[in-house]
């Protein structure tokens, strides 16, 4: 039964330590979805001429979740509340926030962008977007350090802590 028990607290802590590298490699993931998401957002209004809810559903279907998501309550908040568009999208953008890898430095970027939305002209708002991704192209870089330099560290960390864990109990 003691065997049993050390190899469950083994697992668990094993299992956290891998769940904290997982966010390290997701953070970067899926900045790079948002930077994509942007430049196809910037196509949309700049050279399609797209309404800002017809593009944001066009992205809602090219992106993954949680991105998606965003996209689609953004969508849906400016098709069916009577709100603008940066409400919409700060209403979004909170609801969504918690179920990304992404932290606190790029909701402040996105949750800049967005009080621009739907505000200006579309030079206004291509100069918007590229100073948005130039953000995001930073906090793109430190992630990737944060992962190269902490994910294989949580890993082994959780391992060694169980392992002291169970040593601390037998």
């Amino acid at each position: 039964m003691k065997w049993f028990g050390a190899l469950l607290i083994l697992a668990a802590s094993t299992w956290l330590g891998f769940a904290a590298a997982r966010l390290l490699h997701e953070r970067p993931r899926q900045l790079r979805q948002l930077k994509a998401a942007l430049r196809a957002l910037e196509a949309e209004v700049m050279y399609g001429h797209t309404p800002l809810a017809d593009a944001a559903m066009h992205l809602a279907r090219q992106t993954t979740a949680p991105l998606s998501e965003l996209f689609e309550r953004f969508a849906a908040a400016l098709c069916t509340e009577e709100t603008s568009a940066a409400e919409a999208w700060e209403k979004s953008l909170r609801a969504v926030w918690g179920k990304t890898a992404l932290k606190q430095g790029e909701f402040e970027v996105m949750k800049q962008f967005g009080a621009t939305l739907g505000q200006y002209d579309r030079l206004t708002q291509q100069r918007q977007i590229a100073l948005a991704l130039a953000h995001l192209e930073r906090e793109e870089a430190e992630a990737l350090d944060n992962q190269a330099r902490y994910a294989k560290m949580a890993k082994s960390l959780g391992v060694l802590a169980g392992l002291l864990l169970v040593i601390l109990l037998m």
